[in-house]
Parts: C-alpha cells; structure tokens; sequence
C-alpha cells in the first residue's frame, strides 16, 4: 500500500511551504500533491512556482501531482488549469469536471479527486474512459460502500485500470461556498479580505454552544470539526485500497506518514485521543469516534 501526501488545503507563507515539501522528501509518501485547491487569491505560490516547485520534487524521486482548484468560478481559474495540463509531463489532479475536460483534451492523465463526487460504478468508468488514473473518492463513503464499487469494478473488469486513494487522515473537505467564512468571521466583504486565512495556519474552529468542534473553517472551505484518523483501519484496507491520503494541518502531521507506513507493514492498535473521527467510515455520523481495541496511545 502506498502513502500519498495530498495538496496543503491551507494558506501558508511561501518559505513555510518550501520547508515542508523538503521535509517531506524524508518521508515513505510515494507521491505528493502540489497546488492550490481551495482559492485564487492565496498567490504565496504563483503558477510558475508551483511547477518549479513540483519539478524539483520530482528530480528529487517523488511523484508528483499538481492539484486544481475545486471551486472555479472565473475564466482566468480555467486559464490557469489549461497551463498546468499544457506542462505536459506531471499528472493533475482533477477537482472539477471543468479541470477533467482540459486534461483528456491534452491527452493528461489525471487524478480524480474526492470534490468530483463520484459515487458509482458508471461515473468511474466515464472519468476513466477520459484519462483517469486514480480515484480519490468522497470522503463520506464508508469502507462498505468502497468495497461494493471495488468488487463491481472487478466484476465489470476495470478495477485493473485505476488506484484507489483513501482520505486517511487530515481535516475531512466537506463543502466548498462562493463566500468566504473565514473573512466574514473577521467582519470582511470577500473581495476585501486581506488574506487573513493567512492568521489561521491550520483554519478556525467553529464550536457548538456546548463546546464541541463541529467545523472547521478554511477560507471558501468547509471541513469536519475533527481530524479524520483511519490508522486503525489499515490492515483492513490490505489488499483492496491502494493508497492512502495523508492531509497535512501542520509540519508536525508528517510524523503520521511513518505510523501510516508502520501500520501498513506491521499493524497494532492504536488508543487515540477524542480529538479525532472516523464516522464516515463506520458508516455513523462523521463526527462520531469509534475506538478500536487499546493499543498505544497517541496524543
């Protein structure tokens, strides 16, 4: 099974991602993902950057993958997903059915990611038949729901002809808006937002009245209060899934590829903190926690 590092979903200063992807060379993670996918205006990164970027990465013996956007709203967002498939030498990673069209008419192959929303058997063979290569599905499907369409896949003979990527841990993107909460949290009009993303390196906790994370806020983007955390799930994964995704909030979640690679060769429980989720999975509401047998602790 491999590891896979998905695109940061936060506004970081530019040398603060520099150090990041060169820490993450380090790592088991296969292939990592590079780009901008929640807004336009995080420019720390222009276009060009992102490709010197991913072709340093890349020299250096990673795989790398350039993200699109998941909300496009502008002909210059467009012009922008048309430059990255006319590079020509990396894949991208598809987050919009607009992205998807400009990549199979440059011949690209391409990532589908988890904002294509694809939910059956039929969807997968037409994205496939355009050029994809990976599927990254929704994060709300269960592992029963996943495993159904892996065994249609099967059965129908396509399976052969794309990875399945599993969202393993990270801040689950749930909902993608045209207003930005993050700027209307700091009483902002979207169009003069300053940027103040930037203040909330790993976004802005949204709480019930009782205290509980219900949200996270990034920007135009929604996600789960929680962190979503499959490291248990792992060993059931054998076999079927063929890579997992690792969602970075800060430098630190790097630590969780090695576990992730541990897990994968060696599994063992894990007791983790309440901080965590894996509802979706288990076929419960997202937010909800269901533990597994004690193991070692992780904070």
């Amino acid at each position: 099974m491999q590891l896979h590092l998905g695109p940061l979903l936060f506004f970081w200063p530019r040398a603060q991602v520099e150090d990041f992807y060169q820490a993450a060379l380090a790592t088991p993670c296969r292939r990592l993902y590079l780009g901008e996918t929640v807004c336009p205006k995080r420019r720390e990164l222009k276009t060009a950057d992102w490709l010197d970027l991913a072709r340093e990465l890349s020299a250096a013996g990673k795989e790398v993958v350039l993200s699109t956007l998941a909300l496009i709203q502008a002909p210059a967002e467009l012009l922008t997903i048309k430059k990255l498939c006319e590079q020509g030498e990396l894949q991208i990673e598809a987050n919009d059915l607009g992205a998807v069209q400009l990549a199979h008419e440059h011949r690209l192959p391409f990532v589908g990611g988890p904002a294509l929303n694809v939910y059956n058997l039929e969807t997968l063979r037409l994205l496939l038949d355009k050029g994809m290569t990976t599927w990254v599905p929704p994060v709300e499907l269960s592992r029963a729901w996943l495993w159904d369409i892996h065994r249609a896949a099967e059965a129908a003979g396509l399976r052969a002809r794309f990875q399945l990527e599993v969202f393993g841990y990270g801040y689950l993107p749930l909902a993608y808006s045209a207003r930005c909460f993050t700027a209307r949290a700091e009483n902002r009009p979207k169009d003069e937002c300053e940027l103040v993303c930037i203040n909330y390196p790993s976004g802005r906790q949204a709480n019930t009245q009782e205290g509980q994370p219900v949200f996270n806020l990034n920007g135009i983007q929604t996600q789960s209060g929680y962190c979503y955390n499959l490291i248990n799930e792992v060993p059931g994964m054998n076999g079927w899934v063929d890579a997992v995704r690792i969602s970075a909030h800060s430098r630190d979640c790097l630590e969780w590829i090695g576990r992730f690679a541990e897990q994968a060769g060696q599994p063992r429980p894990y007791r983790l903190a309440s901080r965590f989720c894996n509802g979706y999975w288990n076929q419960l509401p997202g937010m909800e926690w269901l533990p597994s047998p004690a193991g070692m602790e992780v904070e």
